[in-house]
């Protein structure tokens, strides 16, 4: 369907290279945003990383003093976030450049970015939503594919990216699978705009994650990832540790519960609390984003724990030899 080619993520944003450091949940931050805007790209973190609405500010602006490169904020818009209203209120407020919307509606962001020129970017995993925030008015789409960390698709990095190629005109933001520069590359022959890259830049120096996460990174590869519903009760691609071995991949009846009814949870706490049920505090929380390490198939190209600066760089010159190299062929 795009018969005019969509704008490369480079010339949406302004920025020198077609990739953004993707939102991690509880590991971005704003020095490892401020070291991504230096380097010529773009980054984003989730508003759910800040507890406070204080907090949040205190991240922009600090981001925004460093910088006048654009940025943006992942925005989860649906009930399980309760600061939704505020968090979108705040960041229209402050002006981020761009907003990424995940599991829900973005029509109600959409409509309050479009007035104040702030780009509004959707994850979605098929055709159908592709085509639905388009109607909405997203400026871009983030494609998340099967091989992406965290909440996965369930299509492959070339048939994402094809498929919604061929029917919606906006840019395609591949998310999954992007290890090095040549995927990049590869990704951009398909037809996508640019990249979210995240698990590739999850063992820096600057990222607050503990050591033994970050060694976890270095010593586990692609063979290693494994899905698990004891989290979120939805798939979650993580590292697949001896205790995540340990306590099982599939949520159990008491976790399904507490996922589809956050009310219960306080009851089952006091439960604990009266009867001192070690076994059931360990199978209703005993898994979490602390103990079970959430990353994707792109820790196979994690070597090392590196200043982050020089995790890009290498992207980025990997990314320009790999199209030399299709220039010239």
């Amino acid at each position: 369907m795009q018969t005019t080619p969509a704008p490369t993520l480079d010339k949406l944003l302004g920025i020198d290279y077609p990739f953004i450091m993707a939102p991690m949940f509880l590991i971005s931050n704003s020095r490892m945003v401020k070291v991504a805007l230096r380097e010529g790209i773009s980054a984003a973190f989730p508003a759910l990383n800040y507890r406070t609405d204080q907090a949040l500010r205190e991240a922009i602006t600090d981001i925004q003093k460093a910088s006048s490169k654009p940025f943006g904020v992942n925005l989860i818009v649906n009930r399980s976030n309760p600061k939704y209203k505020k968090q979108l209120a705040t960041l229209l407020e402050m002006n981020v450049a761009y907003i990424i919307t995940s599991l829900g509606n973005p029509k109600e962001v959409i409509e309050q970015c479009k007035p104040r020129g702030i780009k509004v970017f959707c994850d979605v995993v098929d055709l159908a939503y592709a085509q639905k925030v388009e109607g909405l008015g997203a400026d871009a789409v983030i494609a998340v594919n099967d091989r992406a960390g965290g909440h996965a698709g369930h299509l492959s990095p070339k048939a994402l990216i094809t498929e919604l190629k061929e029917n919606c005109s906006i840019p395609i933001i591949t998310a999954g699978g992007i290890a090095q520069g040549q995927d990049l590359a590869e990704a951009m022959r398909w037809g996508a705009a640019g990249a979210s890259v995240g698990t590739l830049f999850m063992a820096c120096d600057e990222a607050d994650i503990s050591p033994e996460y970050k060694k976890a990174l270095v010593d586990y590869g692609e063979k290693d990832i494994v899905r698990t519903s004891k989290l979120s009760g939805s798939p979650l691609t993580v590292i697949n540790t001896p205790y995540v071995q340990q306590l099982g991949t599939q949520a159990n009846f008491l976790e399904w519960l507490l996922h589809r009814n956050k009310a219960l949870k306080k009851y089952v706490k006091m439960l604990i609390a009266l009867r001192g049920m070690k076994s059931v505090e360990r199978a209703a929380f005993g898994a979490t984003y602390k103990t079970v390490w959430c990353a994707g198939p792109a820790i196979e190209n994690i070597h090392s724990i590196q200043p982050l600066e020089r995790i890009i760089q290498n992207f980025k010159k990997e990314f320009d030899e790999a199209n030399k190299k299709m220039n010239n062929l």
